[in-house]
């Protein structure tokens, strides 16, 4: 699914993704696979498991940003 998150409290690692569809779904960061998405405004694809955003990947940056950066080989 696709969707925009709209709002993120960094100092307690919570935000609000707002999906394609209108709903609105409330995220804690340590679903963020990168840091990148820790702010307002970036896009995201999530899939929704028992009512909650699962596996949130910040649509921004290049796809090593996206999963953690090269491994420094």
């Amino acid at each position: 699914m696709i969707g925009r998150i709209t709002k993120f409290y960094g100092n307690i690692g919570v935000g609000i993704i707002t999906a394609e569809d209108g709903r609105k779904f409330r995220f804690h960061s340590r679903e963020l696979t990168s840091r990148a998405g820790q702010s307002s405004g970036i896009e995201v694809d999530f899939e929704i498991r028992s009512g909650r955003p699962r596996q949130i990947i910040p649509l921004v940056g290049s796809p090593w940003t996206a999963f953690g950066g090269p491994s420094g080989r």
